[in-house]
């Protein structure tokens, strides 16, 4: 074979496996979304994983590249390639679904450690494993291409998922193609190593771009502690980013669906741009913005009115872009001579997993908001600080705004913690509750937000403690079925508890049971507000995903069932789907009636479940609630029913509202939803 034929074959291994490595995130990210609650934190671990993996992948990559013969290197790689064929198993069985009840995260890992994880482990291994055979079969300091096709591929498997893929195909259809696509991986890896083992240590021929051109490897020397710790900080911070400025974004901004895809675009970007060629970074053109960026974003970030949505999102992309290039950059103009390159992947894996733990698992647990973004912008301008050192204006300048996002970090911690009278912080995001209006007036409210959204709100006066607010006024959706349900004793079952507020339905002789998966959300309601304990009805709080534990239950036979679980600013998809509404069924009487809160600025979910209602032969109508009334919201709640007649009260049809159908949308399975289509 030539020398480009073998340029072939390793670039399409490079390029099938970096595919493969991002495909199977988004797929197997979804398959587990809904055992742990429907949680944005579920992809947030699901990525501290693959980092954690991909760092395994690069330390064995590097171990073999330096440790073993080329004969070796193929023999053990392609026993390993071969045994992930025999065992290859995607998705977990439904009988590892967890209970509720153990730590999120640590279930989620152990999950995909056990299905997942070899497979994963051989395509990580795979970027670094194969430039080490091309540079030794003859690539050259070109090989350093081969990163940047690994991340141009990335990024096409990341982009073609929500709009191509997920669109068009079933999860269990997904597993097997990419199952598929996998054995033809194999094969290029296999005949990649037996090209390897033929022509390794051949004479590297001169590269075609000068910007390409290293060290003489001879006379290279091996790379200091000093240079391989810059290595891992300057990814380290990368990766950080990415994930600090994917959680402010879709917590605190705008909770869009599929907002968490452009920031990983824009990080995969500016790698893939780094290391394509030095023509696309200058220190000299990115510094001076990257300062600008950086210390706007952290001003946003302890700023009550700005930046608003719709300059909030292009901020704090334009600013990853800058801080990412500029990371990436320095970090691609201190690559090594190719001999070291296994040693230099493995720093840069180090630091983007220590970036991703410190986002991802440790921030949830030390700080009680989200500070890790703008302490993430004080630690970029140190860095940058230490590169411009020998530059007085450069380093002064630096200096300036390292201090500057320091003083609107220490501003951003005293006013969450001095308005706040409870500032909480898990898994599943930050609770905060405040109290609102002129103090001791009629009209002093209690808030409870969850990120940026409003999940509930109750009078401190005790003459009006009592009154529905915000999504549950009496001429909502909800408030109309619970109204219009029996005149007798009535059994309610609410998912998602809030801070209580459907509490103040229950009368005498009335039974409720709120499911709810945050027991941060259970403590804080029974501690701040007190809609649960002022209720004239009995109530059961079930700690658990409602999913899961409905499974488990007896028939409650619910006179009315409400599903409002809120993730961000919308209901979490499992809880509307087919086998969904299926399972809530079983637990309704046969008069009883489902009601969906459905208010979203960004998704249309009435024509998801008028689908639903149409392929199960249930009733369903939409109530638009204009809510006239002080503190109450504009609503959207479906209401569904097995018959007509428990829809049929005059105060659910004289506010019954049509839906507007999607054309070509069909109804959302487990194994099948689409959010693309429904957006607005």
């Amino acid at each position: 074979m030539s020398r480009r034929s073998d340029g072939l074959i390793f670039g399409l291994t490079v390029f099938s496996s970096s595919f493969l490595l991002f495909l199977i995130q988004p797929i197997v990210s979804k398959y587990i979304l809904p055992w742990y609650g429907g949680s944005s934190a579920v992809w947030t671990t699901c990525m501290v994983f693959f980092q954690v993996i991909l760092l395994l992948g690069y330390a064995y990559s590097d171990w073999v590249s330096r440790s073993l013969r080329p004969a070796a290197q193929v023999a053990l790689h392609g026993g390993l390639i071969i045994l992930s064929l025999v065992t290859l198993k995607i998705l977990a069985d439904v009988g590892d679904k967890p209970d509720g009840l153990q730590d999120p995260t640590l279930s989620i890992l152990m999950l995909l450690a056990s299905t997942i994880g070899l497979p994963y482990f051989l395509l990580s291994t795979t970027g670094p494993l194969i430039q080490s055979w091309a540079s030794r079969a003859g690539a050259g300091p070109e090989v350093y291409r081969y990163f940047s096709l690994s991340n141009l591929s990335s990024l096409a498997a990341l982009l073609s998922y929500p709009f191509l893929i997920e669109p068009n195909s079933t999860l269990a259809r997904q597993a097997s193609v990419w199952s598929m696509v996998y054995f033809v991986f194999a094969a290029f890896c296999l005949l990649a190593g037996i090209r390897f083992s033929l022509t390794a240590d051949r004479q590297a021929p001169p590269p075609r771009d000068a910007s390409m051109v290293m060290p003489d490897e001879a006379a290279s020397a091996p790379p200091t502690l000093s240079q391989q710790l810059l290595w891992i900080a300057l990814s380290g911070m990368g990766s950080w980013l990415l994930l600090a400025v994917t959680n402010h974004l879709t917590q605190n901004i705008a909770p869009v669906p599929l907002l968490w895809l452009l920031p990983l675009c824009i990080y995969l970007m500016t790698f893939t741009m780094a290391f394509e060629s030095d023509r696309w970074y200058a220190r000299k053109a990115y510094l001076p913005v990257l300062l600008l960026l950086v210390v706007a974003c952290a001003f946003g970030l302890q700023s009550s009115s700005w930046p608003d949505t719709k300059t909030g999102i292009p901020l704090y992309l334009i600013g990853l872009f800058v801080a990412c290039m500029f990371l990436h950059g320095e970090l691609a103009l201190r690559r090594p001579a190719t001999r070291y390159l296994t040693r230099f992947y493995l720093m840069i894996s180090l630091g983007g997993a220590l970036g991703g733990i410190t986002v991802g698992l440790l921030a949830p647990r030390f700080f009680v908001g989200y500070y890790e973004l703008g302490l993430g912008f004080v630690i970029v301008l140190l860095l940058a600080m230490g590169l411009t050192r020998k530059q007085p204006v450069s380093l002064m300048a630096t200096g300036a705004g390292a201090l500057a996002c320091g003083v609107f970090l220490t501003l951003q911690i005293i006013g969450d913690t001095a308005d706040a009278r409870v500032l909480k912080r898990n898994f599943y995001g930050t609770l905060e509750t405040n109290d609102a209006g002129i103090k001791g007036s009629p009209d002093e409210v209690r808030e409870l937000y969850h990120g940026a959204v409003n999940h509930g709100e109750q009078y401190l006066s005790p003459e009006r403690r009592s009154e529905p607010t915000k999504y549950y006024g009496r001429s909502s959706g909800v408030g109309l079925a619970i109204e219009n349900a029996t005149s007798g004793p009535r059994r309610l079952g609410l998912i998602g508890l809030g801070a209580g507020t459907l509490a103040v339905y229950g009368r005498d002789g009335d039974y409720l049971r709120f499911y709810e998966i945050n027991p941060d959300v259970i403590e804080v309601a029974q501690t701040e507000f007190t809609f649960i304990a002022d209720s004239r009805a009995k109530v059961d709080v079930v700690f658990g995903d409602a999913r899961l534990v409905l499974e488990k239950e007896p028939a409650n036979a619910f006179d009315v069932l409400a599903i409002d679980a809120f993730s961000g600013d919308s209901v979490p998809v499992h809880l509307i789907t087919v086998q969904a509404v299926e399972l809530y069924l079983k637990h309704l009487k046969p008069d009883g009636v489902l009601a969906f809160h459905v208010t979203n600025r960004f998704l249309s979910l009435a024509p998801v479940l008028e689908r639903i209602s149409a392929r199960l032969g249930l009733h369903c109508v939409l109530i638009h609630d204009e809510a006239a009334g002080v503190n109450l919201y504009r609503t959207d709640w479906v209401l569904m029913a097995r018959t007509p007649q428990a829809l049929s009260p005059k105060a659910i049809q004289d506010a019954v509202s049509p839906i507007v159908g999607i054309e070509g949308l069909t109804a959302w399975t487990d194994d099948f939803n689409n959010l693309v289509k429904v957006l607005k």
